[in-house]
């Protein structure tokens, strides 16, 4: 499993994935045609679309790609009204093989009603979309906090050594905001010097493992002692304290 970053827009990131044995080539989320296409084109084809949710910003290529490449669009059920071009229609827990590569589909919504994630697990990689970012979550568009939450530790639950590619390079932004509310995290100060030695030559700060994640990301820390004394929520529930967090954050 060969995956290529692919920046787009202003801080997307789509994903073109290689795999070599049966030459097959998928993209994740692709959000402009001309930057997905360019890597794309190095390999001559294009066989699935793989789309986390409906947003313009992740499916925004994929008509322009499936009519170049005559690939097969993959999405949620729900939004098979949503997803552009869609051909496959995917259920929660589900498992589909693109090639060799086989997923499951994680059914997480939150962000929007149909939003996914696809998970490999013989190569423990997971593509998030605009779930679990690194050092964040997604806002709250189309779904409840309590949703969210759910969705947020359904992932925290896969091995820790998973690789979490996600859909946006918001990194630095959540790096600040963990940082006020969680300043005296060992690890998240290790990883923020990682963090802006990526930044500075111009490196994506992704992927990360779930296992950073659960040691620095605030939102999969909500029974952390610490966080709830500075929420004033130490004796609140963890959907409570991942609420005030995730409604501060959307003002931060």
């Amino acid at each position: 499993m060969i995956i290529e970053i692919v920046p787009c827009l202003s801080d997307n990131y789509s994903y073109v994935i290689y795999e070599k044995k049966t030459n097959t080539v998928s993209i994740v989320d692709p959000a402009e045609f001309e930057a997905c296409d360019k890597v794309i084109n190095k390999y001559k084809k294009l066989d699935f679309i793989l789309n986390t949710h409906h947003h313009a910003d992740h499916v925004g290529a994929n008509l322009e790609l499936k009519k170049k490449y005559s690939s097969k669009v993959l999405g949620y059920v729900s939004d098979k009204n949503r997803i552009p071009g869609i051909d496959i229609l995917l259920k929660e827990n589900q498992k589909q093989k693109i090639g060799n590569l086989e997923f499951e589909v994680i059914f997480i919504p939150g962000h929007t009603k149909g939003h996914i994630a696809f998970f490999f697990s013989k190569e423990k990689v997971a593509f998030t979309g605009d779930t679990l970012f690194a050092l964040g979550c997604g806002r709250i568009f189309e779904g409840t906090h309590e949703e969210m939450f759910i969705s947020l530790n359904k992932i925290k639950k896969l091995p820790s050594d998973t690789k979490i590619y996600c859909g946006h390079e918001y990194t630095k932004s959540n790096l600040n905001f963990c940082l006020t509310y969680d300043p005296n995290n060992t690890f998240l100060k290790v990883r923020e010097i990682d963090i802006f030695k990526k930044l500075n030559s111009n490196q994506p700060t992704i992927p990360s493992t779930l296992g950073q994640e659960i040691k620095t990301n605030i939102f999969l820390r909500c029974n952390d002692p610490e966080i709830r004394y500075a929420l004033g929520l130490k004796d609140s529930s963890e959907l409570e304290v991942f609420s005030k967090l995730r409604d501060l954050k959307d003002s931060f």
